[in-house]
């Protein structure tokens, strides 16, 4: 994982890049390379608190290296970036909770305080280090929603995350395929124990100030 900074619209802002190369699949709800299939790089990318632009897959595409890969955006600080790692699962958090939100809101309910375009606030990395079915990946992403929604309830944050939270897991293209990915798998286990600390660091390192 490597640290950059770029200045746009007069700020400073911070990104994330994963280059894995060759040799693995993902499943991300990423605007960029969302969906399950190969590839070979993974961008966190901040943004200014009131993104407004219509072209964010092209925006994210310029910012990275090329090739296929898994592109989301989020106005949290990434450098305060959080890490939790269990028995080779590996996770990654940017936490930001200004707009913190039920899932199941009124009908018709809108968060004054979002902006025109609704980046993520709370992003997820995760890698595991065994290949996975489809159904398997789809069950990651539950699982590690769940253990998302843990933390912060358990951190004092009346919510289960923001509008706009995406995710990312990463596993290698080949080798046996894990057919599980709940939070009671080997792995599923593991990935929600990983998300769960990684999170709740963020939750209560987070501050006001970062405006995400």
């Amino acid at each position: 994982m490597k640290l950059s900074y770029r200045v746009e619209d007069g700020a400073r802002l911070g990104s994330l890049l994963w280059e894995f190369g060759p040799g693995w699949r993902m499943i991300s709800s990423a605007m960029l390379g969302g969906g399950i299939g190969p590839r070979s790089w993974v961008l966190n990318a901040q943004v200014v608190a009131g993104y407004s632009r219509m072209d964010p897959v092209d925006h994210l595409t310029s910012l990275g290296p090329g090739g296929e890969g898994v592109g989301m955006m989020t106005a949290a600080s990434v450098d305060r970036y959080t890490t939790a790692s269990d028995g080779g699962v590996e996770a990654v958090a940017t936490v930001g909770l200004r707009v913190p939100t039920w899932a199941a809101a009124p009908a018709g309910h809108l968060d004054p305080e979002l902006a025109p375009m609704r980046v993520g606030t709370i992003n997820l990395m995760i890698t595991v280090p065994v290949a996975m079915t489809d159904a398997a990946l789809v069950n990651a992403v539950m699982t590690a929603t769940e253990a998302k929604t843990q933390a912060l309830v358990e951190a004092g944050f009346p919510c289960t995350g923001t509008a706009s939270d995406a995710v990312c897991v990463a596993v290698p293209a080949s080798g046996p395929e894990e057919l599980f990915g709940g939070p009671r798998s080997d792995y599923g286990s593991r990935l929600a124990r990983a998300v769960h600390a990684a999170v709740r660091q963020g939750a209560a390192e987070w501050r006001p100030r970062d405006k995400p």
